[in-house]
């Protein structure tokens, strides 16, 4: 009886193989015939079936790159070093490392503090200044936190990755950036403080033919979690180019939130048809901030200071009130979901550059009491924020560091509704990876972490908190191998003498 019953399974497990082997038989038969048929791929054509092996090897290149060969701080464009620091801080793990640092500090460019011999005491460490953005707006806003979410729209990232932010946003007291897709429940779910941006398709705030619709300011401006007002003229990865969501990612809510048809290209404008010239820029600025009564500004990339020129002498002929209540600082450095790898690879200037050309700027026309900056692009780490702090920014902002804190792997699949962490995706099984709840707390976590060990490189630098570090507390290695202080690469500027013009 035994023996029977094993003859039958060995009878059935026979014939399901053969049956397997005449299915593969006849599917490579078909590629076979497939391939030498066709003319678009001329290595499938001369090497039917095998040839289809090349793009599977190239793609899953980037994966066995980043697991097996890449060293720590081999990685473009975040080394496997930024990505773990990022990932212990959102775990709230030990940050300390043993040995020594595996970072070249000898590369040109490369930054380094200047230590004291005399740190900051415990003790004597205060909390961070607050600051105050938009004083004479009818509802200014205060902020004491350093490090905050810079604009993600709902649309590139997921509903839970979205909720996630908030929640977290709210536990650590920083603010959220809506990004250009409008503002929607799951950006309020949490508490957390907004910046309602506003892009060139004007998403959340525009009337049925496109235009800024002052009612729909109104609405907005009476939700009391929405504290300020970004105007979008370019973002790092694609000055030039607006937002893009590709249509497998408009779903019906974010359609909705957008007012645009479900399942379509959302393709932003490369600019606001209003805005052809920095008086209609100021213009803008005015309109919205009498609206709303709260602090109104923008956000650009830089290509040279002449913008900046130009702008700034129209805010000296109308007075210092027209001048913008802050500005959004963004750079080549800076990444997205989807854009043209040529803009991303080319276009306008890195953030070492360009912040330290607008803070001058404004010293030089007197504006730098008037107007906050906030910086982006790919300041994900203690060292990269204390920088900028160094350099003269009053907040810096991070879209990609918080990818990180919510378990991104960079996968490099946002543009392609197939993130396998559920944070750029809207596939309900790929969401169901991330819980808002566990993430809410790794993304406090992270900014947490990130402003002690700010604080930790300030007290290093002899001063009791970060807003009280300068030039002089950094110091960049030159062409001759030597390093110069930030103050002597990038003198400061005194008040009342503009840079020259380009």
């Amino acid at each position: 009886m035994f023996s029977e019953f094993i003859g039958s399974v060995y009878n059935g497990l026979s014939a399901l193989l053969l049956i397997s082997l005449v299915g593969l038989l006849l599917a490579l038969v078909v590629m076979f015939i497939v391939d030498v048929t066709q003319s678009r791929n001329a290595v499938r054509r001369n090497y039917p079936v095998i040839g289809r092996f090349r793009g599977l090897f190239e793609h899953l290149g980037t994966f066995f790159r980043q697991y097996f060969f890449a060293m720590d701080r081999e990685e473009m464009p975040f080394n496997r070093a930024l990505r773990d620091w990022v990932y212990r801080a959102a775990k709230n793990q030990d940050s300390t490392i043993p040995f020594g640092s595996t970072r070249d500090v000898n590369p040109v460019g490369s930054v380094s503090f200047v230590n004291c011999p005399y740190p900051t005491l415990d003790v004597d460490a205060v909390p961070t200044q607050a600051m105050v953005i938009g004083p004479d707006c009818a509802v200014p806003f205060e902020s004491s936190s350093l490090f905050n979410i810079s604009g993600m729209s709902y649309g590139a990232l997921s509903k839970v990755a979205v909720q996630a932010l908030s929640h977290g946003a709210a536990r650590a007291g920083c603010w959220m950036n809506t990004g250009e897709g409008g503002l929607s429940p799951h950006h309020l779910s949490g508490g957390c403080d907004i910046v309602m941006q506003i892009g060139t398709a004007k998403y959340g705030v525009r009337d049925a033919d496109g235009s800024l619709s002052d009612e729909k300011l109104r609405e907005l401006a009476a939700i009391e979690q929405v504290r300020i007002f970004e105007i979008k003229l370019s973002q790092g990865a694609k000055p030039g180019k607006g937002g893009i969501l590709p249509g497998l990612k408009v779903t019906a809510e974010i359609a909705a939130i957008r007012g645009i048809p479900e399942g379509q290209d959302s393709i932003s404008p490369n600019r606001h048809v209003e805005i052809d010239n920095p008086g209609e820029l100021l213009d803008m600025v005015a309109r919205i901030r009498e609206v709303t009564g709260k602090p109104v500004g923008f956000k650009l990339v830089l290509g040279g200071c002449g913008a900046l020129d130009n702008l700034f002498d129209e805010i000296k002929r109308r007075g210092v009130h027209a001048a913008p209540d802050f500005i959004t600082l963004d750079s080549a450095d800076g990444g997205s979901g989807a854009a043209p790898q040529p803009l991303m690879d080319f276009m306008g200037m890195t953030l070492k550059e360009s912040l330290p050309m607008l803070i001058d700027h404004l010293v030089g026309y007197g504006l730098r009491d008037r107007v906050r900056v906030i910086c982006s692009g790919k300041l994900i780490t203690p060292s990269g924020v204390a920088w900028a702090l160094c350099m003269g920014a009053d907040f810096i902002v991070s879209a990609r560091g918080f990818m990180f804190a919510l378990g991104c792997i960079q996968a490099m699949q946002c543009n392609k509704n197939t993130c396998p962490t559920g944070i750029t995706t809207h596939q309900k099984r790929l969401q169901r990876g991330l819980d808002p709840q566990d993430k809410a707390i790794r993304v406090a976590y992270y900014v947490e972490n990130m402003r002690h060990d700010v604080g930790v490189i300030a007290h290093s630098c002899g001063v009791k908190h970060p807003r009280q570090l300068q030039r002089r507390h950094a110091r960049v290695v030159t062409m001759d191998g030597s390093s110069a202080g930030l103050h002597i690469i990038h003198p400061e500027t005194e008040a009342g003498f503009p840079h020259g013009k380009e």
